[in-house]
């Protein structure tokens, strides 16, 4: 086979994908609605190739189209056979998640994860966002020595988490700031903390982009984190 054809090939399979993701999104969408779904797929805050070149937009495209709206519809099916989560936030219930009946237990673990994760993620995620500053600056100084030694050590967690997973910036119950990792769509709400920033670092994420080179994409990443908004999350949960 040649090289041209090759790279058609590759090209006509990137535009299948794309178009897929795109459908998926409405598909979803119109699935929620009709049924009266408790949760919905967040709309993304800006174009996906807005991200560009840090993420690209075929990734995007696919992640929030495909992946999160997958996520979605799956616990909207898992609490329609549990009542008693009817009306409750996502956040509610993950921070409760062992009173989640046994028998859905493990399907909103996962897709409510899932759900919580990338809502987060797709907020805090901007190109040429702005750094940190006010009371966020200074406790990011008073936990790790500044914000240079905070990308350190949350690309070390992401790097260290074996498989599929998060790295996570959190507050925690005495209000001060930590970074943690988790599996697969695990939440730090599960475990009584508040994440205000979080990094996919499931393959689904990069690997159209990066294939096998994690590292590459964790350094990437922090050119569109947009500190602003998770300055904004530590102050909401820290109750300034």
């Amino acid at each position: 086979m040649s090289e041209m054809t090759r790279r058609q090939l590759v090209g006509r399979a990137a535009a299948t994908a794309m178009g897929a993701a795109a459908g998926w999104t409405r598909a979803s969408s119109a699935r929620a609605e009709a049924g009266g779904g408790a949760f919905t797929l967040p709309a993304l805050p800006y174009a996906e190739d807005a991200l560009e070149p840090s993420i690209d937009a075929m990734t995007m495209g696919i992640h929030h189209g495909k992946h999160h709206a997958a996520y979605v519809s799956k616990l909207n099916d898992a609490v329609a056979q549990a009542p008693g989560l009817k009306g409750k936030s996502i956040e509610e219930i993950l921070r409760n998640i062992n009173d989640v009946p046994e028998a859905v237990r493990t399907a909103v673990r996962n897709n409510g994860g899932g759900h919580a994760n990338h809502s987060l993620f797709w907020t805090i995620l901007k190109k040429g966002g702005a750094q940190p500053g006010g009371g966020f600056s200074k406790a990011i100084e008073g936990a790790f020595g500044g914000i240079d030694a905070l990308k350190k050590v949350l690309t070390d967690a992401g790097m260290a988490r074996f498989g599929s997973g998060w790295s996570w910036l959190v507050v925690g119950a005495d209000k001060k700031l930590a970074v943690e990792s988790s599996a697969n769509q695990d939440s730090p709400l599960m475990e009584g903390r508040t994440p205000i920033l979080g990094i996919d670092v499931w393959e689904h994420a990069y690997y159209l982009k990066y294939q096998n080179r994690r590292n590459e994409y964790l350094a990437a990443i922090f050119n569109v984190i947009d500190w602003e908004a998770v300055g904004k999350n530590y102050e909401k949960a820290v109750g300034y």
